[in-house]
């Protein structure tokens, strides 16, 4: 297995449309004004949210059960920021869609921009033959306020192809979060 390179995400991009919308270098300013970088970097891609965010509150002191998520524990945000809570937390989607090709794993790891911030972005992989928006789950891990910014830079993901292809594919399993559009709630 082996992690790929600026020129294979470019070529996957092109050939198998693999990132859509594709940004094919590194964008730091859009109009004049400086963003979070996102885009092709070296040995990943990294990726925007959506303007589309929850952001979890406890009005209703509910349970969080991933078994029995319960919709109401969220407010539904749609802005170019958010600002999630203190000790709290925000789901949102990428503006890019993923078609990960067979032979790949794909894993989404938090930018330092945010990190060094106190907002974690869950780590989690793309499964072989999985496609569709991925959920990003925002952490405020501080004492105060965090904003994140819609349509800028918010986690990198990386790609690993195998030599072989894998036996069963998330497409092959049936997953249940395949072909996701929007932010997506935990399912059972």
């Amino acid at each position: 297995m082996s992690i790929k390179s600026d020129r294979w995400i470019r070529r996957m991009a092109e050939e198998q449309d693999m990132i859509s919308p594709f940004e094919a270098a590194q964008v730091r300013s859009v109009d004049g004004r400086r963003v979070i970088s996102y885009g092709v970097s070296s040995y990943g891609y990294d990726v925007r949210c959506s303007r589309e965010f929850k952001v979890f509150t406890n009005v209703f002191s509910a349970t969080v059960d991933p078994k029995a998520f319960d919709e109401k524990s969220f407010i539904d945000i749609e802005a170019d920021t958010c600002i999630i809570p203190p000790n709290s937390f925000a789901l949102a989607r990428t503006v890019e869609y993923f078609r990960i090709p067979r032979s790949v794993l794909t894993i989404c790891l938090g930018k330092s921009t945010y990190a060094r911030c106190g907002i974690i972005v869950n780590v989690t992989p793309l499964e072989p033959e999985w496609e569709g928006h991925v959920t990003l789950e925002f952490s405020n891990t501080t004492n105060l306020p965090a904003r994140i910014y819609a349509n800028e830079g918010v986690a990198q993901m990386l790609f690993f192809e195998s030599d072989e292809v894998c036996e069963t594919s998330y497409k092959d399993r049936g997953g249940k979060y395949m072909g996701q559009r929007g932010v997506t709630l935990p399912k059972a």
